[in-house]
């Protein structure tokens, strides 16, 4: 039989880029898949699976409470629901009435207001919200923060993310001390955080996390945080929730990948860092390209190859060498946010040493052709 990319004449992948949305996030290990095939092939009664995995991760993670749904931006769009319509069965099956008396504002820093793949100021207005920016671009105080808080405020958002501005920014705890004082919930979306329980023990109401991220499981999403907030995420599967609804092998598969992910050690930085020597010194060995290690801009412990590409002397613009990998027999996918600069990052977690060796000859194949 034909593989699946000769069946559907799909282009294989090498993906450089890290766990991103575009090219299926990450290949789940050998117990997910089991957790997942068996849940395709079994029936449960949903409530109570998704009550008592629910549960099964809290008791993992040491949190109040916990559930599954179906992806990271589910779960932003799910909590900003729960925290405007709580228990009210009206405003449950009306979620966009604009009821007298109802907060809807949903304030957040202003340079967290970023498109990871799509805006979070849609995921907030699909959970009912009305996202209000605080302080600028480039910076945001706890002060700031608070002053946009009103009576019409349903809760604080914090994105944490490397999309989002890192410089002058208050941080996870020091929103949580807002939301204290001003008796708000903290919503924190940690969509590819490795820390599972990090900002809930910082104070946050609920913490999203994407689970086929640093967990690697299935497309799923995490939502954990204080019982009586989750629980209101829950009834969303009867508002909002239950057209992003998640499957039960994406249950049982994100529950093992948890587990797992809990108990198995994690490759560090360093050990990335030895991982790509090879590769930087092959770079480095080619004309007009230069090779280093960078470490991940959000503080998480990722190191990265930075590679730079001497415009001038290579007669091409990074843009364009970045689309020409792209465009190859493989398909390489780079970290490009830096393209114009003249720089590109590659993220090893998801590539073999074979196929950084793949990279570095397609990199100098491709201006070995360009010069003949």
């Amino acid at each position: 039989m034909s593989s699946i990319y000769e069946q559907y004449q799909l282009k294989q992948v090498i993906n450089a880029s890290g766990r991103m949305t575009i090219l299926g996030v990450s290949t789940p290990a050998a117990d997910v898949a089991e957790a997942v095939n068996y849940g395709l092939n079994h029936f449960f009664e949903m409530k109570d699976l998704v009550n008592k995995t629910g549960a099964y991760i809290a008791g993992l993670l040491k949190v109040e409470s916990a559930v599954v749904v179906s992806c990271a931006s589910a779960g932003i769009a799910q909590s900003v629901a729960a925290v405007i319509v709580k228990d009210d069965a009206w405003l449950l099956e009306n979620p966009y009435e604009t009821a007298s008396g109802v907060a809807r504002d949903i304030v957040l820093p202003k340079g967290h207001n970023v498109n990871f793949g799509a805006p979070v100021s849609t995921m907030v207005a699909l959970g009912g919200g009305k996202v209000v920016e605080a302080g600028y671009a480039n910076e945001c105080s706890a002060a700031q923060l608070a002053a946009c808080i009103t009576p019409r405020t349903a809760a604080i958002l914090y994105i944490k993310s490397h999309h989002s501005v890192q410089k002058s920014m208050l941080s996870v705890a020091q929103a949580a001390a807002v939301a204290r004082e001003h008796h708000v919930p903290l919503i924190v979306d940690a969509a590819a955080e490795e820390d599972l329980t990090v900002y809930y023990q910082q104070g946050a109401d609920l913490v999203i996390y994407s689970g086929a991220k640093a967990i690697e499981g299935p497309t799923s999403g995490l939502v954990l945080g204080k019982k009586q907030f989750v629980e209101w995420v829950k009834l969303q599967s009867g508002g909002i929730g239950r057209a992003m609804k998640v499957g039960k092998e994406g249950i049982l598969g994100l529950t093992q990948a948890i587990e797992s992910y809990t108990r198995l050690p994690k490759t560090t930085g360093r050990q990335m860092v030895d991982k790509m020597a090879p590769f930087i010194s092959s770079l480095n060995a080619l004309r007009g390209i230069s090779a280093r290690v960078v470490w991940d801009s959000a503080g998480r412990d990722i190191a990265r190859t930075e590679i730079t590409f001497d415009e001038a002397a290579l007669g091409w613009k990074t843009k364009d060498i970045v689309d020409a990998l792209k465009n190859g027999d493989i398909a390489i996918y780079f970290r490009g946010y830096r393209a114009n600069e003249g720089k590109i990052e590659v993220d090893v977690r998801s590539v073999t040493p074979p196929q950084l060796e793949t990279i570095a000859a397609c990199i100098e194949n491709l201006f070995k052709g360009a010069e003949a």
